[in-house]
């Protein structure tokens, strides 16, 4: 018995539980026959920002409570970067936006899965008293 290293490619878009065969890296034969094929299984690491499902990819990104309120352009994470996201005036912590055409290439094809985006609201826990009673006269 020996160790040793095999390159192998990866198809782009491997998912967890695929089964890849090298053909003629398994076992010798029986009786000086042809090597049989090594069979791998496939186990993706999970990433600390991006959460997949299926070709599509989800991350939360914090956005600050006046961006929430008025608007903004925002920098999101991608896979090949960072991409800019348009954040409505008026949206709610937990909304979802979706970056068409951002997420994991299909293995059997040419399309690629979307990337999701969470945009989380940020409260923040510490006001100066200014800051706190402008809140409150927003509030009335």
């Amino acid at each position: 018995r020996i160790q040793r290293e095999l390159p192998v490619d990866l198809p782009a878009g491997i998912a967890t539980g695929t089964r890849l065969r090298v053909s003629g890296e398994g076992e010798p034969g029986e009786g000086g026959g042809p090597r049989g094929d090594l069979h791998l299984y496939v186990e993706v690491e999970p990433d600390d920002i991006f959460e997949r499902q299926g070709n599509d990819i989800t991350c939360e990104v914090p956005i600050s409570f006046p961006q929430a309120i008025l608007g903004a352009t925002i920098r999101v994470p991608t896979l090949k970067g960072e991409a800019d996201l348009k954040i409505p005036p008026g949206t709610q912590s937990g909304t979802l936006f979706r970056l068409r055409g951002l997420g994991i290439p299909d293995v059997r094809g040419y399309q690629k899965g979307d990337q999701m985006v969470r945009v989380q609201v940020e409260t923040p826990t510490k006001l100066t008293r200014e800051q706190r009673d402008l809140i409150q006269r927003f509030q009335e």
